[in-house]
């Protein structure tokens, strides 16, 4: 007797997608896949205050239950929710360890553990007492009596210029950034100085210990077997990097580097470039500062993005976070960042050729110190002395 033959289930499947492509409307994107980001000329964004009466708010961080972390200069950590408003009473007070004695310093990065769901265990960056160490540690939350210091940095001389931003990568390690060392003109000349951890970007492994170092230092960071050099540096030759990002998707660092008083920048660095110089105190963005500071044969990374300082309003830029939110799918891969005196709202996104495209598309409130998202990949945005907490969202204009 003869058998019908039968079709693959694959041959099946994909007669049945045809079909469906026939039928549905081209604009309908395939299941978990954003639709095309918009020119960002037709981005605008909108703000709308949603807490208020906070202390100098200066970092901000999201927790997988829906809640926002607050960090206030002075070493206090309040919490926001979006259903229940900011809490009364902080949920983590560090104000003992902490010296806040200049504009500068202070309470300066918090980031959850990526484990933090079932650890509570959270990392924080400050300047400690009694001399302004720039010092990085964890502690549960529930706990703090048990935090644990895990790296340090002397900084005495100078009250400002102590970065500051800690985040986890996709690739599990903590990034943590520094400041030159503080005053002008780099006095320590650490940019450009890999013995040092000032004016840098490092990066460790907090999931072990080595010896008597609570963490470990990558395999895979450039400068292991340099002699001299500090093993945690991940990036050198930078200013102050008051705040950077690592963006989910792609694991690269986007970074806002304080500008002297000439140009402000933003660096994009991906993951292959581990050891890249970003040219501090050679260079302040692309003009060159300081020639003696310069090298033969020494390769500096440029910024993908700047902006004039001199003899304008802006005086400092404050980097921001890539969207990767669901609200706005036009927005997908965009970065946004901003300038504490003129809170104008510059997006960058990088193009298939490795140029980026850019423009102005709006203002935040006054004062931006921080630039951070929810555990959803929504923006809010936090201004200093008036002690707001904003929600960011994009609008989309059709074309002129």
């Amino acid at each position: 007797m003869s058998r019908r033959r039968r079709r693959p289930a694959t041959m099946l499947a994909a007669l049945l997608v045809l079909a469906l492509s026939a039928i549905l409307p081209a604009s309908v994107p395939a299941a978990g896949t954003p639709r095309r980001a918009v020119p960002l000329t037709e981005l605008t964004v909108a703000t709308e205050q949603v807490a208020s009466g906070l202390q100098r708010p200066i970092a901000i961080t999201g927790l997988p239950d829906g809640r926002l972390l607050i960090a206030e200069k002075n070493g206090t950590v309040r919490a926001y929710h979006p259903d229940t408003g900011l809490a009364a009473e902080p949920v983590l007070d560090l104000t003992a360890r902490i010296d806040s004695s200049d504009n500068e310093r202070g309470l300066l990065g918090i980031t959850p553990a990526p484990n933090f769901a079932r650890t509570g265990i959270l990392y924080v960056a400050y300047t400690s007492l009694p001399a302004g160490a720039l010092t990085l540690a964890r502690l549960p939350i529930s706990a703090p009596e048990r935090l644990q210091v895990l790296l340090t940095q002397e900084h005495a001389e100078y009250g400002n210029h102590n970065g500051g931003q800690v985040a986890f990568g996709r690739d599990g390690y903590l990034y943590w950034s520094t400041g030159d060392g503080g005053h002008a003109n780099d006095p320590f000349k650490a940019g450009q100085d890999l013995g040092t951890l000032l004016g840098k970007i490092v990066r460790i492994d907090v999931n072990r210990a080595c010896g008597a170092k609570p963490y470990c230092v990558p395999a895979t960071n450039p400068f292991v077997r340099t002699p001299g050099a500090r093993p945690e540096i991940w990036l050198y030759g930078l200013r102050n990097p008051w705040r950077f990002s690592v963006d989910p998707v792609d694991n690269s660092l986007w970074i806002g580097d304080v500008g002297q008083g000439l140009v402000e920048e933003v660096n994009h660095i991906r993951p292959w470039q581990g050891g890249a110089n970003l040219g501090w105190s050679c260079k302040e963005g692309t003009p060159v500062f300081d020639a003696e500071q310069c090298r033969p044969g020494v390769r500096y990374v440029d910024p993908v993005f700047e902006y004039e300082h001199f003899l304008t309003e802006s005086c400092s830029v404050i980097g921001g976070v890539v969207y990767r939110g669901t609200r706005t799918p036009e927005a997908w891969g965009t970065y946004v960042a901003s300038d504490y005196c003129a809170p104008r709202v510059y997006a960058i996104r990088p193009r298939n050729d490795g140029t980026y495209e850019t423009a102005t598309i709006g203002n935040l409130p006054t004062q931006p110190t921080a630039i951070g998202t929810d555990a959803r990949g929504e923006l809010y945005v936090l201004s200093d002395y008036p002690g707001w907490l904003s929600r960011v969202r994009f609008e989309v204009a059709p074309p002129a």
